[in-house]
């Protein structure tokens, strides 16, 4: 029996050896190198190199001069990250979303982007539609004592192009771009 145990324990520790830390700790490596920003969980700093946020996580922004993300299952935590699992038949669903699309209703005359209402897959999705973008415009400019059409370009200039996917504006970065007014100086000096 000692026979098979040795070479069999032998086996288990050169694995051990080989999957648990030399394959991670090369692959790790090799992320630093060559994607730092994405390994270190592409964060995103304000002026003052301070962590805001990071661009693959949605946040809650409190407050009619701010962008407003996807609404979030988990309230916007990532350690309970998820859908909601309410099917579309359940009630509670349809009076959740019905209750937004009233509070949102006030903001704009044309209809709620259903993306305003929904959740994504995650509960933590910081995108939204260009268009969902744009049809907050018009409560931000008038939190903020801004024209559209400044709020405007700041939701073209970041706007993120894909040629397979659709288009979308990250929320955090527009929101950090409204809390920067240099944005706006250069933006209404530029024709």
């Amino acid at each position: 029996m000692l026979k098979q145990l040795r070479p069999a324990l032998g086996v288990l520790a050169f694995m051990t050896l080989i999957t648990g830390v030399i394959y991670p700790l090369t692959i790790t490596g090799i992320a630093q190198l060559a994607f730092p920003e994405e390994a270190n969980g592409s964060l995103v700093r304000d002026a003052r190199r301070e962590v805001r946020g990071s661009t693959l996580l949605a946040q809650n922004f409190e407050g009619a001069e701010w962008f407003q993300p996807r609404p979030s299952a988990a309230g916007f935590a990532t350690v309970a990250s998820g859908a909601s699992n309410l099917a579309q038949s359940n009630p509670a669903l349809a009076e959740r979303i019905a209750k937004d699309v009233q509070r949102l209703l006030g903001e704009g005359s044309a209809p709620v982007p259903l993306e305003l209402v929904t959740t994504s897959a995650s509960g933590l999705d910081p995108h939204l539609s260009p268009a969902a973008a744009r049809w907050q415009v018009a409560r931000i400019a008038a939190a903020r004592h801004l024209p559209s059409a400044s709020l405007e370009r700041l939701i073209e200039q970041h706007t993120e192009r894909s040629a397979i996917g659709p288009d979308v504006v990250n929320v955090l970065a527009l929101n950090l771009a409204l809390a920067d007014n240099r944005a706006f100086a250069v933006n209404e000096n530029s024709p």
